[in-house]
């Protein structure tokens, strides 16, 4: 899978020498600069530079990157690159013929969070005018960095597509089961009824459970020459620090090293200019402190601050005040759902180790600023669950904007605990 930190993606190419002049105007980490739109290329790039920033993009999207500096070094655009032969792509390129097969797929990228029918959310109301607000006022936030109606700004391929355009990719469907503030994916008794379904709460968590977690910074917002892991010791700090100023999007990691946990945060982590323009932040929580871990998953997989959290804190407060664990033989090997969410990741071309403990479920948070409170949180019910993007993305959008929205905010969001 693609990595998150800026000297991989530029590699030895054109774009090396413009890393100084693309953190001084903003373009300072992967997702944002994939957005980068003709006006600003123009500004800033010479021709080289602007095909070699469309190729990179590309091949980043479908996890390819190990032949960004050949394909840029051919001198050819995009669209030459993309008409070129199979056998070309092999025997001139080194691509090996999975990977051809990948590179000339124009209409997917890697990843996503789509399911099978039949793993589709339970139905709920919602109504088709809710949806389109959220889309429409999105693309009303505007700011040189973060403007979600920016075209990408390439030549004229199926790549060229727009940030609204992605976003709307996310658009909830009518129909769509939206759960609500609790919400995780289906689960049923497996192996003849001798593993029963893995129970969830029903309701959010109080506030007050997660409000005086003590967190400690293990990295932080990963930006062009960022050293790769805080120095110093980071004193311990309250987690209601986090979201004293902005709203934040919360992912509780099971293992770093996890082929499934990388794949989730990765994909969460590629939506970054959307959340910017929500004003939303971005944290990753561990709850083991391995170095060696960190630094493989940090920035490759996840380009935001790493938290540590000791005391599991979060982890309980999914659980109801416990720890949500499961065993490998039951939770994996006889969960149908835990399997198809491993050969979506494997799909994806993420690596894995075993190393840590990989039993604690994991989960997402939603929290709104200051003390209003958690809106939302999803529980990794089955290993490699995680929170669709849709629901993600709508309820950041309530955050922002709570008199606008025609959606009810969570009862949780508009009291205090």
């Amino acid at each position: 899978m693609a990595s998150f930190a800026i000297e991989d993606f530029v590699g030895n190419g054109s774009l090396q020498g413009l890393l100084p002049k693309l953190l001084e105007e903003g373009w300072d980490d992967v997702p944002t600069l994939k957005t980068m739109n003709a006006d600003d290329m123009n500004e800033l790039m010479t021709q080289r530079q602007k095909d070699a920033l469309e190729i990179r993009s590309y091949l980043h999207n479908r996890a390819l990157m190990q032949y960004a500096d050949t394909l840029e070094e051919s001198g050819k655009s995009l669209p030459e690159l993309l008409k070129l032969t199979k056998v070309d792509l092999t025997t001139v390129y080194g691509m090996k013929r999975g990977h051809v097969a990948r590179f000339t797929d124009r209409t997917t990228t890697s990843g996503g969070d789509t399911f099978p029918e039949a793993y589709n959310l339970q139905a709920s109301r919602r109504t088709a005018s809710r949806n389109e607000s959220l889309y429409k006022d999105i693309s009303a936030v505007t700011s040189r960095k973060q403007t979600m109606t920016r075209s990408l700004g390439r030549t004229n391929t199926a790549y060229d597509v727009s940030l609204e355009q992605s976003m709307a990719d996310f658009k909830i469907k009518d129909g769509h089961v939206f759960k609500g503030i609790v919400a995780s994916m289906p689960d049923k008794p497996r192996a003849c009824g001798c593993v029963q379904a893995t129970p969830v709460i029903e309701n959010v968590a109080p506030y007050s459970s997660i409000e005086n977690i003590s967190v400690q910074k293990l990295t932080p917002e990963y930006k062009i020459g960022t050293e790769r892991l805080v120095k110093s010791k980071s004193p311990p700090m309250k987690a209601s620090e986090l979201w004293r100023d902005k709203p934040a999007v919360i992912i509780c990691i099971r293992r770093p090293g996890c082929i499934m946990c990388r794949a989730e945060a990765h994909q969460l982590y590629a939506k970054k200019p959307i959340f910017d323009a929500l004003g939303v932040q971005l944290f990753a929580v561990l709850h083991e402190q391995i170095e060696a871990e960190v630094k493989d998953f940090w920035p490759r997989y996840w380009g935001g601050v790493v938290l540590f959290d000791r005391s599991m804190e979060f982890y309980k407060s999914l659980g109801g005040g416990n720890l949500l664990k499961d065993k490998f033989i039951s939770g994996f090997l006889f969960n149908p759902r835990a399997i198809a969410n491993y050969k979506r990741a494997k799909s994806m071309g993420v690596e894995q180790n075993f190393r840590g403990e990989g039993e604690i479920k994991g989960g997402l948070y939603i929290v709104g600023r200051e003390k209003s409170g958690i809106a939302y949180q999803f529980i990794e019910r089955n290993f490699g669950d995680w929170a669709p993007h849709a629901e993600v993305f709508e309820i950041c959008h309530q955050l922002q904007n709570p008199q606008g929205s025609q959606l009810e905010l969570p009862q949780t969001i508009q009291q205090r605990d």
